[in-house]
């Protein structure tokens, strides 16, 4: 791609100053007229993103089997995950060197294409690829989309957008899995993938051409073209390599087993700490500001993630539950969370935002810990369905905030890149607490569940799960959470980037 150069004539589309901040007036709303179109095109990208996201592990069980791939049916969660670990290194890097239109572009193109793979497959490599594919555009678009929302909002309007954004995971929790079951028992597992595609065009002709008009380009126009900086490439590259051999490994207890995780802790280590990784300095000793935020991102992220995973298996498993029934317990959920966005967007609460965070986390982390109670047969199981509610508005108020703050926190010209080390904290802390997790359970008598999600898992033999194994996952993770809260009271955000 040839570096962009600034016109001061006749400034392009691409190379015209980025408005960092509203133009004078008191703001109009996400939806006023200088931020409708940009508004309602990505927030319906990220509506389709998060149908496809909770319909596809209805499908997956059915397309594994079809494809004679049961073996394979762990990597076609991990190679997802694995490459979006690359590809937010990626779209941070070039988003702050060439602006977000073009990453955000091609990670929509990405995600289409990896759909229409595994859509198409006839063997259960290539929808494993098909994954992989997809992972690598979902990792573009949602840093591309940081980056977007801190160049064309002004500060007052991103609480907003953010919440918005938590909004689009509403409908599609509910409806999502039930859509896709439907489709997958009358029409074919095939069109839960190949059914996205065409739904993206709309979206994307309605945002482009206003990410062109408000945040396309680098972020300072006037300064020479940077390159990409080899290093973090190098770095990113080893940490989905890390991320992929430690998810291999932790899928069973042989001793063996133990040279892929030491080979990922290897490739890990060195990319995510010290001075020269892809988090800012001081994120693993909780230092106040920036690295504070994206530690908070993965602690809560990984924690509830990790949890959520083995409720419905415990559902199934322990309480008699139908995967439908179990899955339904988490349904409302999605609301609570919106909910918790929502709030932490009024103006008024503006001051307490960080003590929001705080509380946030403590409300996550007595929900998972509450959630093991349902193992006691006196206990209902609707006790589940209130808890997880809580504690989805507890991760409302938290992970939303974290968006805003880090966006808060960020110069313009390092948006992408701190917008990447956030979304790579998420993605590692749910890989390294998945994986934790699991060994913790399958030690302890759960089975190995794998990648899989547990209503999968439930139905595919693990009955015999030992009610200790699911404590020992859920009880680490409330603690994970616990921690979460600590530190986000040594956040204490400047109002501006340093």
């Amino acid at each position: 791609m040839t570096a962009l150069t600034p016109n001061d004539a006749t400034p392009s589309a691409d190379t015209a100053p980025i408005r960092t901040s509203a133009p004078e007036g008191p703001p109009r709303g996400i939806l006023g007229p200088a931020h409708r179109a940009l508004s309602i095109g990505i927030v319906t990208v990220v509506f389709l993103i998060a149908f496809e996201a909770t319909a596809i592990g209805t499908a997956m069980p059915v397309a594994a089997e079809e494809l004679d791939g049961i073996g394979l049916y762990a990597f076609s969660f991990s190679a997802y995950f694995t490459t979006s670990l690359f590809g937010m290194v990626f779209s941070g890097q070039w988003s702050d060197r060439r602006g977000p239109l073009h990453p955000l572009a091609a990670g929509i193109a990405s995600f289409a294409a990896g759909l229409l793979l595994s859509g198409t497959a006839t063997a259960m490599w290539v929808f494993v690829l098909g994954r992989a594919v997809q992972g690598l555009g979902g990792g573009l678009v949602i840093v591309a989309l940081y980056v977007v929302v801190s160049r064309a909002y002004d500060e007052r309007l991103r609480p907003a957008i953010m919440a918005a954004f938590a909004a689009c995971w509403v409908v599609p929790s509910v409806v999502g899995p039930l859509v896709a079951g439907t489709v997958t028992e009358h029409i074919g597992w095939r069109w839960v993938f190949l059914g996205i595609p065409a739904l993206v065009v709309f979206p994307l002709a309605l945002a482009l051409p206003a990410i062109r008009r408000t945040a396309s380009g680098p972020a300072d126009p006037s300064a020479p073209p940077a390159r990409f900086d080899r290093r973090r490439i190098r770095l990113a590259l080893g940490i989905s390599l890390g991320a992929a051999l430690l998810q291999y490994g932790a899928q069973d207890l042989r001793w063996l087993s133990l040279v892929p995780v030491l080979a990922g802790l290897a490739l890990l280590v060195p990319a995510v700490t010290g001075g020269n990784s892809l988090m800012p300095r001081g994120t693993y000793r909780a230092a106040p500001g920036l690295p504070s935020v994206v530690l908070l991102r993965g602690l809560a992220g990984g924690a509830f993630i990790a949890a959520e995973s083995f409720i419905p298996l415990m559902l199934v498993t322990q309480r008699g539950l139908s995967p439908t029934l179990a899955g339904l317990s988490l349904a409302g959920a999605g609301a609570t969370w919106a909910l918790g966005s929502w709030v932490q967007a009024r103006p008024r609460l503006e001051a307490y935002r960080e003590r929001m965070m705080a509380w946030g986390m403590v409300l996550v982390a007595v929900s998972i810990a509450v959630v093991p109670a349902v193992l006691i047969e006196a206990v209902p199981v609707w006790v589940v369905a209130v808890a997880w509610a809580a504690g989805c508005f507890g991760m409302g108020l938290a992970v939303t905030l974290t968006s805003v703050l880090l966006l808060k926190l960020s110069p313009p010209k390092e948006a992408g890149a701190n917008s990447a080390s956030l979304q790579i904290s998420d993605a590692l802390a749910n890989v390294v607490l998945l994986a934790g997790g699991g060994a913790a359970f399958a030690a302890l008598g759960g089975g190995a569940v794998g990648g899989a999600h547990g209503a999968a898992a439930a139905a595919t033999g693990a009955g015999a799960s030992h009610p200790a194994a699911f404590v020992s996952v859920f009880l680490p993770m409330a603690a994970v959470a616990l921690l979460g809260a600590w530190v986000a009271t040594r956040i204490k955000a400047d109002p501006r980037p340093a």
